[in-house]
């Protein structure tokens, strides 16, 4: 069986595409929507199991909320790139497009909402009232742009200005009560602690009581856990980005969204908030790969030291998106060990095609019902919005 192909009209350069490009590398296999067998959908009415093509084509009335969906501004690219090839690339993919070329794309994949986040780390590297001047720039941009100009196409998570958490807290309040905001999105670690640092229980507490999830997205690491982990002194076998892309997208981004799942799971984030929601992307940032042993190994060593059995928590406070991992297998996998109730479709638009996400989900082979969940009703439940 043939992948689904990408929209040869509207050629989709992505991440590996700009920096292989930059660096001058030969661009590699990226995360493909490549179509493989799943599980078995039933026979049709000659008797044979239907294609993956008969399963796209029923189900192309699917709705879709996408739930990472990315933006920028000219201010935010130029804070948080590393140099003019890089702004360049950003422009070129559309990140800070909140008009027409954006909802162009929405609707020829068929996607209904976006729920818009600021591009990592957004304003996580600035401090004091700088950066919460910042967050709630970005903030109310959304609100007064594309929010008022699509209405009903657009949702958001909210900015926080997490170097200082009361602020953090107060702003993510704010943006839910006055804006409409659906949560918040972090990236990564906060000046080298992440969310189970005391600092952040303002924010977490604020989060329960609002009761509005966080979205952990990954963030690029430390200084000294970038030297020790994704760098060389060997000079022979360096190229222009490849250590950023190393720490990032290519790898680091992955295992560090997981470490920190583990953390708030280890340090009793859950005890202390029980009612806390949690989200991760790219089809569980390779928790289902790791669950069994993450589950047995960490369940004995905290025993005594918390309410529930490890596992537990990411049955109850977790849920978990698609988002740029288009694979069959992996969806398969994350639903071994995570219901479907808490799995939510998402693109990681414009890093990887709308087209390409939804193509790939109208053929997945699942019953009707749990493709609904998946593409729009789990959203919908979480989040209290209507597509």
């Amino acid at each position: 069986m043939k992948p689904i192909e990408q929209d040869p009209r509207r050629p989709l350069l992505g991440r590996r595409g700009f920096f292989a490009g930059a660096a001058g590398l030969v661009a590699g296999a990226g995360l493909s929507a490549a179509a493989l067998t799943g599980r078995d959908g039933g026979n049709d009415d000659r008797g044979t199991s239907p294609t993956k093509e008969d399963i796209a084509l029923r189900d192309q009335d699917l709705k879709f909320i996408g739930t990472e969906e990315t933006f920028s501004t000219p201010e935010l690219m130029k804070l948080n790139s590393i140099n003019q090839d890089h702004i360049d690339f950003l422009t070129e993919i559309g990140l800070a497009d909140l008009g027409d070329r954006r909802i162009g794309d929405m609707n020829e994949g068929g996607l209904n909402v976006q729920i818009l986040s600021a591009h990592t780390p957004s304003a996580q590297n600035v401090p004091g009232q700088k950066g919460i001047d910042l967050a709630h720039r970005l903030n109310r941009q959304l609100v007064d742009g594309p929010m008022a100009s699509y209405p009903g196409r657009f949702q958001a998570f909210a900015t926080l200005p997490l170097q200082s958490p009361e602020a953090a807290a107060d702003e993510l309040e704010r943006s839910v009560r006055e804006d409409g905001f659906l949560g918040a999105l972090t990236n990564g670690h906060i000046t080298k602690k992440y969310l189970d640092h005391p600092e952040f229980e303002p924010v977490l507490a604020r989060a329960q009581d609002l009761d509005v999830p966080i979205y952990l997205h990954p963030g690029y690491p430390s200084d000294e856990v970038f030297a020790t982990y994704y760098s060389t002194t060997r000079s022979e076998y360096t190229r222009e980005f490849q250590d950023y892309i190393f720490s990032g997208s290519g790898y680091g981004w992955h295992q560090e969204v997981l470490t920190q799942c583990v953390r708030m799971i280890t340090y009793g984030v859950f005890d202390r908030f029980p009612r806390l929601k949690i989200i991760i992307g790219h089809m569980g940032e390779g928790l289902p790969f790791y669950y069994e042993r993450i589950a047995n190994d960490m369940g004995e060593p905290t025993e005594n030291s918390l309410k529930k059995p490890f596992e537990q928590y990411f049955q109850d406070n977790f849920w978990f998106t698609t988002s740029a991992f288009f694979q069959d297998e992996l969806l398969h996998l994350l639903l071994k060990y995570i219901s479907v109730d808490r799995v939510m479709f998402a693109t990681d638009y414009p890093f990887a095609g709308i087209k390409e996400g939804t193509d790939w989900f109208r053929a997945v082979d699942l019953p009707r019902e749990d493709k609904e969940k998946i593409a729009f009703r789990n959203a919908e439940k979480l989040f209290g919005i209507k597509v």
